[in-house]
């Protein structure tokens, strides 16, 4: 089984155009940027502030000082590292995206790149992260925004992509 169209990007040389990786994610940081200014400064949200969206179904500022599920809050060297292995992930992703050569795993590297990038962004400027997204009425107790979405669905792709893609070193029994 692959992804549709998962021969569609392959340049010449047999690799994925790294360009597919590089432009969704310069969308998921402008997407990620723009909502989280949307939030502070369209709906002049404070931290706490929250409106019903649809249903359960809710949009609550809340600032990740952290990493996932608040990991490292209140440690003032916590943001530096996180930015430092952000920009590490980000940029050993950029080499990986020149070297793919299959769709799923181009996509996945490219949301993960933006996601990566999106949080890194708000680390080093306001050091730490804009959450908003909040379905806690569903029983998903984390707040996250379009950058956590992205890296989630990113590293679900990649593991699709590893896990139905052959292995050349094994033979087919």
């Amino acid at each position: 089984m692959t992804l549709a169209g998962d021969d569609l990007p392959i340049a010449p040389s047999g690799r994925a155009r790294p360009w597919l990786a590089y432009a969704l994610a310069l969308a998921i940081i402008l997407a990620d940027q723009a909502s989280k200014y949307w939030i502070v400064h369209g709906l002049h949200f404070g931290p706490g502030s929250s409106i019903s969206v649809l249903g359960p179904i809710r949009l609550t500022f809340v600032y990740n000082e952290g990493i996932s599920f608040g990991l490292l809050q209140g440690s003032g060297w916590g943001r530096w590292l996180l930015a430092g292995f952000s920009a590490v992930v980000a940029v050993a992703l950029a080499v990986w995206a020149w070297r793919s050569t299959r769709l799923a795993l181009t996509i996945g590297i490219g949301l993960v790149i933006g996601g990566a990038i999106g949080n890194l962004i708000d680390r080093i400027l306001l050091g730490r992260v804009i959450d908003f997204f909040d379905f806690s009425a569903l029983m998903f107790p984390w707040v996250f925004n379009i950058a956590d979405s992205a890296i989630t669905i990113g590293v679900l792709i990649l593991l699709y992509d590893q896990l139905t893609t052959p292995d050349p070193a094994k033979p087919d029994h």
